[in-house]
């Protein structure tokens, strides 16, 4: 694991959280054993893939800056119970098995059928020291904790908000930590909650991919997912530039009208015909908005592209922009 050593080494160089516990689960746990992917990316402190469902969507393990920063970030003690959603291929909650020790407990609920078999697999070759299970979604109705109070619950992808039965099981005290927002940009924020209140501790901007992976196995004109994107965008833009009132007024209607639009329109591939194009719902609504539409798809595009952080990369190579995390592959 001389390579896992030197770059725990690049990471705090660069002055990223990584304290002693953290560090012996990174030496204990391969990440070699829940891919079958090449580890170089992640030695370079990029994401790897675990697993591409037949969807086509890639799921990775994480950049290690960002697994360390999460697992900072938790606070955990050794004895605890970490609920995670959504598994990382298995690799996250290894490690937290170490880090809480025979006394702890790492419950995995991984909605998707693909990557909870993936995983399921690869932790059954995992030593584990303390209780560690991956269950589907199904296992929450009816939730008692099994047996185990929630002290901490990892968010591993993109949301909008946390369905209640979630927040009903972390103790007081506890807390949530994960990304919050739309498809474009999110804030990673500590969710703590005391009493029947819950306060939020904002920990920075990231760029994760959806919690629900049935998001990122969409078609490019999907309308819910492009209404998803304008409307984050519009967010971002909004924040930062003066947008006319009649150009807002236009956005929001389209992606009004993007919303109307059924979901369950027929999808296109490369292999789709230029009148199957032109023809598409979607494809028709922009075409009638491009008027005015179309000289600010450059000022969109201005807020797509975003530059990602691997603090614990090599020398030769240019760092990114700090704090910025992909999730999925490009």
């Amino acid at each position: 694991m001389r390579e896992i050593s030197d770059l725990i080494g690049r990471l705090k160089a660069a002055g990223v959280p990584l304290d002693e516990s953290i560090e012996e689960a990174m030496v204990s746990v391969d990440p070699g054993c829940f891919t079958d992917h090449h580890l170089e990316p992640f030695l370079r402190d990029s994401p790897v893939p675990f697993l591409v469902t037949e969807g086509g969507a890639a799921k990775t393990i994480s950049a290690p800056h960002m697994v360390v920063t999460l697992l900072h970030h938790l606070e955990v003690r050794e004895g605890q119970h970490v609920l995670l959603l959504g598994s990382k291929g298995g690799y996250l909650a290894a490690l937290l098995d170490r880090m809480l020790g025979p006394d702890g407990a790492v419950t995995i609920i991984e909605p998707h059928d693909e990557v909870l078999l993936h995983t399921t697999e690869r932790l059954e070759m995992h030593d584990s020291m303390g209780l560690l299970r991956v269950l589907p979604p199904e296992a929450l109705e009816g939730w008692d904790g099994l047996n185990r109070r929630v002290d901490r619950v990892l968010v591993t992808g993109a949301v909008r908000m946390l369905p209640p039965e979630i927040e009903a099981m972390v103790e007081e005290g506890g807390f949530v930590l994960g990304p919050f927002g739309g498809p474009v940009h999110q804030r990673l924020l500590k969710r703590e909650k005391q009493g029947d209140e819950w306060f939020d501790t904002d920990l920075g901007g990231v760029v994760f991919g959806p919690m629900d992976l049935n998001e990122s196995e969409r078609s490019p004109l999907d309308p819910h997912s492009l209404a998803d994107h304008l409307e984050d965008i519009l967010g971002l833009m909004s924040e930062v530039i003066d947008i006319e009132d009649e150009a807002l007024n236009r956005l929001e209607g389209l992606i009004t009208s993007l919303r109307e639009l059924p979901p369950d329109l027929p999808p296109l591939d490369e292999d789709s015909t230029e009148d199957e194009i032109l023809e598409h719902p979607v494809m028709e609504l922009l075409l009638m908005e491009m008027e005015w539409l179309g000289p600010m798809w450059p000022l969109f595009g201005e807020y797509l592209p975003i530059e990602l952080a691997n603090p614990g990369s090599p020398d030769d190579e240019e760092p990114g922009m700090a704090g910025g995390h992909e999730d999925l592959v490009p």
